[in-house]
């Protein structure tokens, strides 16, 4: 079962190999993930962040899991 909820873009597991290697839930958002800029949302990132962690405790498929923003995104910073 993959992971889906209206604020995730994409969503996939993938492996990090920092020390012992993890799976890793990787969430791609649109949503501002700074807190300190104006548009960040504090309600929807932790609405999209529980939303991540009970699909993994249902799952078992990762060890942990992230939020990005879209690639397309990092060229404004």
């Amino acid at each position: 079962m993959a992971f889906t909820h209206p604020l995730a873009r994409g969503a996939r597991i993938w492996t990090a190999h920092v020390g012992a290697p993890k799976r890793m839930l990787v969430v791609v958002t649109t949503l501002e993930l700074d807190p300190n800029h104006k548009g960040y949302k504090k309600k929807l990132v932790d609405d999209l962040s529980a939303a991540a962690a009970e699909y993994l405790s249902s799952s078992g498929g990762a060890d942990g899991y992230c939020l990005i923003n879209r690639l397309r995104e990092w060229g404004n910073r």
